[in-house]
C-alpha cells in the first residue's frame, strides 16, 4: 500500500511510502537535503516500520525540533495507525 505524509517543520515537503504488512519497501522523499534523504530512504528499504520508527524518532536537525528522519518516523507511526 501507497501513502502520502505532509512533512511539517523540514525542508523536505512531501513522504511517499511505501508498505506491504510491517515491511517498508520504497521511501520517495520530495525536497529536503537530496543526498541525506536519498541515504535515509535506501537504509530503511526491508526493514520494519516499528524498527524505523525506534531508530528515528526524535532526530533533531539544528533548532527545529523535527528532522526527515523524525518526520519519517512519525508518518510510519500514522500507518500503523491506519493498519489497525
Amino acid at each position: 500500500m501507497e501513502y502520502v505524509y505532509k512533512t511539517s517543520g523540514t525542508c523536505s515537503q512531501e513522504m511517499i511510502i511505501e508498505v506491504e504488512e510491517d515491511i517498508i519497501k520504497k521511501v520517495t522523499i520530495i525536497g529536503g537535503c537530496k543526498g541525506n534523504t536519498a541515504g535515509i530512504s535506501k537504509l530503511v528499504e526491508g526493514m520494519k516500520i516499528e524498527e524505523v520508527i525506534k531508530k528515528l524518532k526524535g532526530t533533531p536537525c539544528g533548532t527545529r525540533g523535527t528532522s526527515c528522519p523524525d518526520q519519517l518516523a512519525k508518518a510510519l507511526e500514522e500507518i500503523k495507525e491506519k493498519q489497525k
